[in-house]
């Protein structure tokens, strides 16, 4: 029975996320999402912690996958929000001024 649970609610959440995602305008997708992926932060010291917290070698597997997979998407997401900050940086000519 707990299991039927766990699963009806990560079908909600993907769900509701999927909603959340496709109602968004085009225009604000990059910022939300850049902003969504530093919050994995969060996801990665969680994984950390589940990780270390036994020596089921289960749990240390999907621990360590949950760690790789957060750290991409933590780092994707902080290069996302750089190249698109780049876009707004005033121009510079050869001799150094602003256009």
């Amino acid at each position: 029975m707990e299991m039927m649970y766990l699963l009806f609610i990560v079908l909600l959440a993907a769900f509701l996320g999927f909603e959340l995602i496709r109602k968004v305008p085009a225009t604000l997708h990059t910022p939300l999402m850049s902003g969504s992926n530093a919050i994995s932060g969060i996801t990665l010291v969680g994984a950390l912690a589940a990780s270390g917290s036994n020596n089921d070698w289960l749990t240390m597997l999907l621990g360590t996958a949950a760690v790789t997979l957060a750290s991409i998407n933590v780092v994707g997401g902080y290069l996302v929000t750089d190249r698109m900050l780049g876009m707004f940086k005033k121009k510079t000519n050869k001799a150094g001024s602003a256009k």
